[in-house]
């Protein structure tokens, strides 16, 4: 008889780890399932392929306040900062790239070839953002210029002296 209660013992305790053992399994892969993708942000810039494939822009990451735009056809480019480049790059391969910023200011990392001057978004005084660029020769000397918020800032070959071909690798713009 005492035999037969320890088997009886054994026999439950063995069953109720299995059934504890399987419960869990299923509550893990449930909660795997069950549980939503993660919220954490990448900075990728949305539709960054589509920019490169027919624009020629490589746009890589930012905070989502300096957004890719069109360029006016015209000189007025208030309230947008204006890319000068060499190469046959932007909506009308004129080597003309426009961005505009959002609120107070932004971030967009980027690699755009044979720029040779920035524009600030504001056309009079005392309107536009004050902007820090990034850029790198193909040597790979980097520099950072500031471009007035109602001004132009010539680089590169442009630069005065004249300097290697640059590319554009980031922009920072503030109030």
């Amino acid at each position: 008889m005492r035999n037969l209660l320890r088997t009886a013992l054994i026999v439950s305790a063995a069953g109720a780890a299995a059934t504890i053992a399987v419960v869990s399994a299923q509550g893990a892969e449930n909660s795997a399932v069950d549980e939503p993708p993660s919220l954490a942000e990448d900075y990728t810039y949305p539709g960054a392929a589509q920019i490169l494939a027919t624009d020629h822009v490589q746009l890589i990451s930012g905070d989502g306040h300096i957004v890719y735009a069109a360029c006016p056809t015209g000189p007025d480019t208030v309230g947008l900062l204006q890319i000068s480049t060499s190469e046959r790059v932007g909506p009308r391969q004129n080597g003309k790239v426009c961005f505009h910023v959002l609120g107070s200011g932004g971030q967009l990392s980027l690699k755009l070839p044979g720029v040779y001057s920035i524009r600030g978004d504001g056309l009079s005084t005392g309107q536009g953002h004050k902007v820090k660029a990034a850029l790198t020769t193909d040597a790979g000397q980097h520099t950072t210029v500031d471009v007035p918020p109602d001004g132009t800032t010539q680089v590169g070959i442009a630069g005065t002296p004249a300097g290697d071909p640059t590319t554009l690798l980031e922009l920072n713009a503030t109030t």
